[in-house]
């Protein structure tokens, strides 16, 4: 048996679809017997599983991950155990001790960056999840479950630009169809030639959905150390009952509550997206 862990200076890097390396451990009879440490090659987070594959891990063990990346892992018949943190070795000791437990996909996947968690500096917790997990629909089309790498520009309805990869320089890899990006995103990438450039328009339900009100908290201050010193509008993260962060807004405060926005910031927004099919990789 091979398991693999996101790997940071000892520890479960939190983050799997940014991680630098793995850690692989080999195991017999439910002991580790040897292990070696890998580069993720600096590969974009859809390509991730086809790593592991090839290193012949039966098992990933990581922090956050998102549900396209999950579906990923199943495919390539890689078990997820997802939601460790702190020691990477006592991780793989909890694991096979049976005490360790997934938590399944946790991070909400984003067209622009991929995973909107990562290393939470505000240090608060919060016992909900806050925004969205990902969604995975089915899709069909000559790209689907291919790496595709676009370039894009989205703006809304009144021409303002929020976000470009031609601007980064660089284009946007992802495996089509897997649940790493916007529903419409994806559709619109199934079937395009490369080299092909289209123009979309998305409602809310294709993009990032409706507010949810079930993501805006109210918590008392005290019982956020820290809390004191945030301002109406500024971004922090807060902790699920996982450790896992995620982002929120600060959304309103008085002098004994603070209410955080945990939906994803176009929630409820038509997007405009130019597309541009750069690569297809099967």
């Amino acid at each position: 048996m091979r398991i693999a862990v996101t790997y940071d200076n000892g520890k479960v890097f939190q983050h799997f679809g940014h991680t630098e390396f793995f850690k692989i451990y080999e195991v017999e009879d439910k002991k580790v017997i040897s292990s070696e440490i890998i580069s993720s090659g600096g590969t974009g987070h859809g390509a991730l599983a086809g790593i592991l594959a090839g290193q012949s891990v039966d098992v990933l063990i990581c922090g956050g991950i998102g549900a396209g990346a999950q579906a990923a892992l199943e495919e390539a018949g890689v078990e997820l155990c997802a939601g460790a943190q702190g020691d990477a070795d006592q991780a793989v000791e909890d694991y096979l001790s049976g005490s360790l437990v997934s938590t399944g996909a946790n991070c909400d996947h984003h067209h622009e960056e991929g995973h909107s968690c990562g290393h939470h500096g505000e240090g608060h917790t919060c016992g909900s999840c806050g925004g969205g997990c990902g969604s995975h629909f089915t899709l069909t089309g000559k790209n689907v479950g291919k790496i595709c790498r676009t370039h894009y520009r989205g703006t809304f309805n009144d021409g303002t630009q929020f976000d470009s990869s031609y601007d980064r320089g660089e284009p946007l890899e992802f495996v089509c169809g897997a649940g790493q990006m916007i529903r419409g995103f994806d559709a619109a990438v199934a079937d395009m030639e490369v080299g092909q450039i289209v123009d979309i328009h998305l409602m809310p339900e294709e993009a990032y959905g409706m507010p949810d009100p079930n993501a805006i908290v109210t918590l008392k201050i005290a019982e956020l150390p820290g809390s004191e010193e945030l301002e109406v509008g500024q971004q922090v993260y807060l902790t699920n009952q996982y450790g896992q962060p995620f982002p929120v807004t600060v959304t309103a405060r008085n002098e004994t509550d603070i209410t955080f926005d945990a939906n994803h910031e176009m929630a409820g927004k038509e997007l405009n997206f130019r597309i541009e099919l750069v690569e297809v990789e099967n």
